[in-house]
């Protein structure tokens, strides 16, 4: 099978197990858990000196990395990402959804901050997790809900956020490690990105598909931010 075919039909076999049984929550839990260890292990491409902006990935899209001094464009050169637990821990940090979501908590807690940016921001997150074509590359009329759930959830993952009602082993069945290694430095070091990465995986999906990827990462990984945030500061208000 072509790794269009391969994904589609993996697609179908994980709703159909899903009608036919659904995991418990320890078995769900635990997939979260291992896969929340091996985004750690997960390494990004490329190296570069200095973190930058996301729109920066983009002055040069060959595949070899911006050689340019990028320092000049930020306040802080040695600011950056860093994994959320050194690896080799065996308890690592879970922030669970359910104590502090979106929907529930953030939203209205930056609304009451800046008016009205909550509905902006709202609007914003809703727009790309459900901006969709319904095609896969040549295929038309395809769900890809499954698949766009997979790339946001794994994002949120990779932060320590877990969704009690998720089961994390379609993770595993729908993303492959190309696309792994490509989702980690587009979200975390978006500077190291290349072109191979970006040709590296879907080979057979129109750039307009893998372009909403990256916009699906983007929002999945402001979400993020904010939830750990605004959450802060929701303990220091109470």
């Amino acid at each position: 099978l072509s790794e269009l075919e391969a994904l589609m039909e993996r697609m179908k076999r994980l709703q159909e197990d899903k009608e036919d049984e659904e995991a418990s929550q320890e078995e769900m839990a635990t997939r979260f858990e291992k896969e929340k260890k091996e985004s750690l292990l997960v390494i990004s491409g490329g190296i570069c000196a200095f973190p930058v902006p996301f729109f920066f990935s983009f002055l040069s899209f060959d595949d070899e990395l911006v050689s340019t001094d990028v320092s000049r464009y930020i306040e802080d050169p040695g600011f950056g990402y860093k994994d959320f637990a050194r690896r080799g821990e065996d308890h690592l940090p879970t922030f669970r959804a359910q104590d502090y979501t979106w929907e529930n908590h953030g939203f209205s807690l930056v609304n009451r901050l800046y008016s009205d940016i909550g509905h902006l921001l709202d609007e914003k997150f809703r727009m790309v997790y459900n901006l969709t074509y319904n095609t896969m590359a040549t295929h038309e009329d395809v769900d890809t809900t499954t698949l766009r759930r997979a790339l946001f959830n794994y994002v949120h993952c990779m932060y320590g956020i877990r969704y009690d009602d998720y089961d994390y082993g379609e993770v595993n069945q729908l993303l492959e490690r190309s696309l792994k290694v490509y989702i980690k430095t587009v979200t975390c070091y978006p500077e190291r990105t290349t072109k191979r990465m970006y040709d590296s995986y879907w080979r057979q999906f129109k750039h307009s598909e893998k372009v909403h990827v990256n916009l699906l990462l983007m929002e999945a990984r402001m979400q993020a931010e904010l939830l750990y945030a605004l959450r802060a500061i929701t303990r220091h208000l109470t």
